[in-house]
């Protein structure tokens, strides 16, 4: 198969571009789609998909603004090849498409690939069949060819670390956190998730609350930080490039999932070792809290997530893990959070007179 699309000149709703094309000039640009052998398929790879059966009704895919859209069956998708790996949710990849080119938009960003397990839990996930790869000049289009080129600067900020024993442990809502109290005492925050399956809604709810600039991995090319160890340090390299830039007073960063699954995040704790000044574990549980610090030889100075939703899950990680529990989420906590950020980092947490006009 193969067509010549234009974006905006007549085509403009031809196709939902997923979020995984924010980087792209693809709803501007011209390109043609082209079926591939699966041979030549790659990590990244923009692609066409028609909508075969949308799933719940309550699903929607994630727009390159981070806006939600609902879908329709038989509407086409521009997203990128990819797999996800998800405890809580799914699993798929890209690798496991069959001869029948069906697969499965396995996150809202429009990550693609099929559909290998998922939780009872969960709603059935939206099926689509391959239409080709996007190309332009005769040249596969991947992320890889979106990406800027930020020059090398030394990485010397100051980092909050997220890090989580799973996905959904909250991890996202304390980065939030935060990032709002840095900038209420007037710092300038650079924000950044480094590892994970590819979804704009996290880094939008830094920026939201005041962050001066966000970058995640889709920002160097990755529609999810599952790859090969190598490939990710690279492009871990150019990620941190970007955020050194910034030349933020602090950077509150997130490792997606855990570090004991398989996206990476050991190597990016690693990266960022010497300039980790606070680490702030969101646990689903206190056992995991347990777990994770033994196998991954690390203690927070905060746990928090739903393992602190009670006061006995609190006293439960405090006597089990001997580590301080606080629930961000709870605005008593604050003065506290205030206190060990401030000691941490040694940028005081006071805030800064807002004159009202």
């Amino acid at each position: 198969m193969k067509c010549c699309v234009k974006g905006k000149k007549g085509m403009k709703n031809k196709f939902i571009y997923t979020s995984l094309t924010r980087i792209s000039d693809l709803d501007d640009g011209i390109f043609t789609i082209e079926e591939i052998d699966r041979s030549r398929w790659e990590l990244g790879d923009y692609v066409a998909s028609k909508i075969i059966d949308p799933g719940s009704n309550d699903l929607s895919l994630e727009l390159p603004s981070g806006r939600m859209r609902g879908v329709i069956g038989g509407e086409w998708i521009i997203g990128a090849l990819g797999e996800r790996f998800a405890t809580l949710e799914a699993t798929g990849t890209w690798k496991k498409v069959g001869d029948d080119l069906k697969m499965n938009v396995l996150t809202a960003a429009g990550l693609m690939g099929k559909l290998t397990s998922k939780s009872v839990f969960i709603p059935n996930m939206m099926e689509v069949v391959y239409k080709g790869h996007l190309f332009r000049d005769g040249q596969k289009l991947n992320m890889d060819h979106f990406v800027e080129e930020s020059p090398e600067a030394p990485f010397n900020t100051p980092v909050v670390l997220l890090v989580g024993t799973s996905m959904s442990a909250g991890k996202t809502t304390s980065a939030r956190i935060v990032t709002n109290l840095y900038k209420m005492a007037g710092y300038k925050v650079v924000g950044a998730k480094l590892s994970g399956a590819g979804r704009y809604k996290d880094i939008l709810a830094i920026k939201d609350v005041g962050a001066d600039a966000v970058f995640d991995f889709v920002d160097v090319g990755l529609p999810t930080s599952i790859c090969p160890r190598e490939v990710y340090m690279s492009k871990l390299g150019q990620l941190i490039n970007k955020i050194a830039g910034v030349r933020a007073d602090v950077a509150v960063i997130e490792i997606g999932a855990s570090p004991l699954e398989p996206y990476n995040g050991d190597i990016a704790i690693d990266a960022l070792r010497d300039q980790i000044k606070c680490i702030i574990l969101c646990a689903s549980d206190p056992y995991a809290v347990y777990g994770l610090m033994k196998a991954y030889n690390v203690i927070p100075d905060i746990v928090t997530g739903i393992a602190t939703n009670t006061l006995a899950g609190i006293q439960m990680v405090e006597r089990l893990c001997q580590v301080k529990a606080l629930n961000l989420i709870d605005a008593t906590t604050s003065a506290e959070l205030k206190d060990i950020l401030t000691a941490k980092t040694s940028l005081s947490l006071k805030e800064k007179q807002i004159t009202m006009y």
